[in-house]
């Protein structure tokens, strides 16, 4: 999918999501929420699979571990739902799990228990590029002494 057809689509997406969001309210289970952003995609002509299962490669075989993806919408954008107080650590690294597995770059965490949806949504990018674990020393243009040194951390070493 072209970078442009992908953006349209998580506008989409996130329009749709705030719609069931505007209509519902907090204070639902998860699943009463998926089940009407599943409503609404289907209304909006967008395909999905709910509850896609997410099998892990080890070894040359494919090991069911119960994971399931709350929904891939049009084979490209990741979507995990929550109806939670917040977001913890733990759903990022779940995200970029289920982006890892199902081979996605784009995801999105949409907590539904959230006073305004803007505040329960998380875009998250997921590329694997060359990355280098060495210091980076970042320069002003302005000068030339170093403004701060890091180090990049893969996103395979995250939790």
């Amino acid at each position: 999918m072209e970078r442009e057809q992908l953006e349209q689509l998580a506008t989409e997406l996130v329009d749709a999501a705030m719609s069931v969001h505007r209509e519902l309210g907090p204070g639902l289970l998860e699943s009463a929420y998926e089940m009407a952003l599943c409503r609404e995609l289907n209304l909006r002509g967008i395909t999905f699979e709910r509850q896609r299962p997410m099998p892990v490669s080890y070894k040359g075989a494919l090991l069911d571990c119960g994971y399931r993806i709350d929904l891939l919408v049009e084979q490209a954008i990741v979507v995990e739902l929550k109806a939670v107080d917040g977001f913890a650590p733990i759903h990022e690294a779940q995200l970029f799990t289920y982006l890892k597995l199902a081979g996605c770059h784009l995801g999105f965490l949409i907590n539904f228990n959230s006073r305004l949806l803007k505040h329960g949504l998380k875009r998250i990018v997921f590329r694997l590029p060359e990355i280098t674990a060495e210091p980076v020393v970042l320069q002003s243009s302005a000068a030339s002494s170093p403004l701060r040194s890091f180090a990049v951390i893969p996103h395979e070493s995250l939790p």
